[in-house]
């Protein structure tokens, strides 16, 4: 059973894929996928032409960005009364949270599913609304991976299948 979505099969060309994207072209620059823990699964590049951090670094720095923004955002959440302390870990979907920022180089996407695992995805700032689309990545990733008999749960994603559908799927996303 897939969390999001239904239990069609995956192709590159599903629905939501390139919808309220304001550009053409491939305009994917990154896209991460954490666990509940910190721990980076998966890190994809596509047209990132700088590179400044080595790898871990940039895992780090991202994770923490997300954690970050995640408690700022719940703490100024107007309709909670309960607010709690700043840099208090929450449970996925719990209080106020963000779905993408954009700066004047890039928009920065993010999904968190119930189960903790969270996806982001760098992109050109002009591309539209990307929530249906990381749901769909999300069920790609339930589909080649979370059902794989071979994945052994909170290691790096190394399915060439899952791999090569969400590079086809990417390619045609933005």
């Amino acid at each position: 059973m897939q969390f999001f979505g239904g239990a069609e099969m995956i192709s590159p060309s599903a629905p939501g894929g390139g919808s309220g994207v304001g550009v053409g072209g491939n305009k994917a620059h990154m896209m991460y996928v954490f666990n509940r823990n910190g721990v980076c699964l998966l890190y994809r590049e596509w047209n990132r032409s700088l590179k400044t951090l080595n790898p871990q670094q940039d895992h780090k720095l991202m994770f923490g960005l997300l954690f970050s923004l995640k408690s700022f955002t719940s703490k100024m959440d107007p309709t909670c009364v309960d607010k709690g302390n700043l840099g208090v870990p929450q449970l996925p979907g719990q209080g106020c949270s963000f779905h993408s920022f954009r700066t004047n180089t890039y928009k920065l996407s993010f999904m968190e599913s119930p189960s903790g695992i969270k996806i982001i995805l760098v992109t050109h700032p002009k591309t539209g609304d990307l929530r249906e689309s990381l749901k769909y990545i999300y069920n790609i990733y339930v589909e080649y991976v979370v059902k794989n008999p071979l994945y052994a749960p909170g290691t790096p994603i190394r399915c060439e299948l899952f791999n090569t559908t969400l590079d086809q799927y990417v390619k045609n996303l933005v």
